[in-house]
């Protein structure tokens, strides 16, 4: 029987490392979960009422019309849809499986285990396999990631499902600070290809701070502030959404709207802001390439104050 008059202690949670910190922190920029494939909610119902009810209108007319060619045409349609419809559902079903494999793969070792699955049951050339290993490989290894992506041949993929890859891509190039070769992929993206809000905010998240890096950032604020990150639509892609708008900003000499934007990273997690130090002022910091000066000392004047950095790391050289 527990004594009313005693206050029930609560374990206290292990103190996490700078390093452990920030990798938890960067993770979560990587790990946000934009659909991977640009055809994942696919609902196979909807296309066949979509397209089986314009083929049934079609044999109507077939029918009242006399001759052997209204009804030979209506037959080679009847074949189109029967195979799109086949198409959605064995897509539909890949989709479910790869789905199920990452949903279990919560581990360092679960997700070695899922990989494997993704490599064994599933053909080199799934795009949606293809795209889950790459996430899966993200939380440990952007390096491996972008060599999965790599493989995915954009000449032959379907335009939406290019886009996504280079946005993909382009992404691991912004977080290992190779801007010039996220710029590359990112220009190639066609934004108007993508109805899904979250598809497009996500998009321009990595294509305006690719912009911004390398010496656009007019142009990347004017596409960054189409979408608001205090929307509930684009809960999940907050942090991405923020962290380009303060290179946006920065390389755009606003200052306020660069220091309103780090404190808003700030209140999600403090250790959002080792992103944008570089290891000139900590050893774990980032590389500099796209790194506003003005931006990295904000950032790490605000992440000193906010007390998620041991004391005894903060006698770190400033300058």
């Amino acid at each position: 029987m527990k004594n009313p008059g005693k206050p029930t202690l609560t374990p206290t949670p292990k103190k996490q490392s700078p390093k452990q910190q920030r990798e938890q922190a960067i993770s979560a920029l990587r790990s946000g979960k934009p659909p991977a494939d640009p055809l994942a909610q696919l609902n196979p119902r909807s296309l066949a009422l979509r397209v089986g009810i314009p083929a049934l209108i079609v044999w109507a007319i077939a029918l009242a019309i006399p001759g052997i060619w209204p009804k030979a045409i209506a037959g080679v349609l009847t074949v189109i849809v029967a195979g799109v419809i086949l198409w959605a559902l064995r897509f539909a079903t890949r989709t479910r499986a790869v789905a199920q494999i990452v949903q279990t793969a919560g581990t360092a070792e679960a997700r070695k285990d899922a990989i494997a699955k993704l490599d064994t049951e599933f053909k080199k050339d799934d795009a949606a396999a293809t795209f889950a290993k790459a996430q899966l490989q993200m939380q440990e290894d952007p390096r491996a990631a972008l060599r999965t992506l790599e493989t995915i041949n954009l000449d032959k993929v379907m335009a939406p499902m290019a886009d996504e890859a280079r946005a993909q891509r382009g992404m691991i190039h912004l977080i290992l600070s190779e801007t010039d070769e996220a710029r590359m992929l990112v220009d190639k993206i066609d934004m108007s290809r993508h109805k899904e809000p979250k598809i497009r905010a996500m998009m321009a998240a990595i294509v305006g701070e690719a912009w911004a890096r390398t010496g656009q950032a007019t142009k990347a604020v004017e596409l960054l502030e189409t979408y608001d990150p205090n929307d509930e639509a684009f809960a999940e892609l907050k942090p991405q959404l923020l962290r380009s708008r303060a290179f946006a900003y920065a390389w755009a000499n606003n200052t306020k709207q660069m220091k309103t934007t780090l404190r808003s990273l700030s209140a999600l997690n403090p250790q959002y802001l080792s992103g944008f130090v570089t290891k000139k002022k900590s050893p774990m910091g980032v590389p500099p390439r796209g790194v506003h000066p003005m931006l990295e000392k904000e950032a790490f004047d605000m992440l000193m104050r906010s007390g998620a950095v041991p004391r005894k790391m903060q006698q770190v050289r400033r300058g």
